[in-house]
């Protein structure tokens, strides 16, 4: 029988580094907001203006209140057009999804990429615990994150 000379070895645990990929890395800061009492001929100009796809509607404290997106504007727009009417004068309010489904900073962005799937919905606001809105994790957004992780070690 043949013994190790060197004893009884301690096992290290095999360290694996992991990426951090929290919604709050790869979130825009720097929102496009409405107010609901704006009109929508307002939203449609602004969202062409900036080339984006919906944005945030905030009341006047600032409390998030809905979403306004291109699909919503246009719903009013082809009515209008349908009716003939040369000026559309329907307000973000009348429009607008109120019943928004919010996400926290510190959600996985691969949870946030599930939800996405699942719920079919493009944008969703990001909210602190404190329910203030501290930005949006788009679509794209998350195809951005995706893009940067190394393709191991996620979590």
């Amino acid at each position: 029988m043949v013994k190790n000379y060197r004893g009884v070895q301690e096992v290290k645990p095999v360290v694996i580094e992991t990426q951090a990929i929290s919604v709050k890395d790869y979130m825009s800061t720097r929102l496009i907001t409405f107010d609901p009492e704006q009109s929508i001929m307002e939203v449609v100009d602004q969202l062409l203006t900036h080339r984006i796809s919906g944005a945030p509607v905030v009341n006047h404290m600032g409390e998030l209140v809905g979403v306004i997106s291109e699909g919503d504007c246009l719903k009013e727009v082809v009515k209008g057009k349908y009716h003939n009417l040369p000026i559309l004068g329907g307000k973000v309010k009348d429009h607008m999804a109120s019943n928004v489904i919010r996400i926290h900073p510190d959600t996985n962005i691969l949870e946030a990429a599930k939800m996405f799937l699942e719920m079919k919905i493009r944008r969703f606001p990001v909210q602190d615990d404190h329910g203030r809105l501290i930005g949006q994790i788009s679509q794209k957004d998350v195809m951005r994150a995706v893009k940067n992780l190394k393709s191991e070690n996620w979590h």
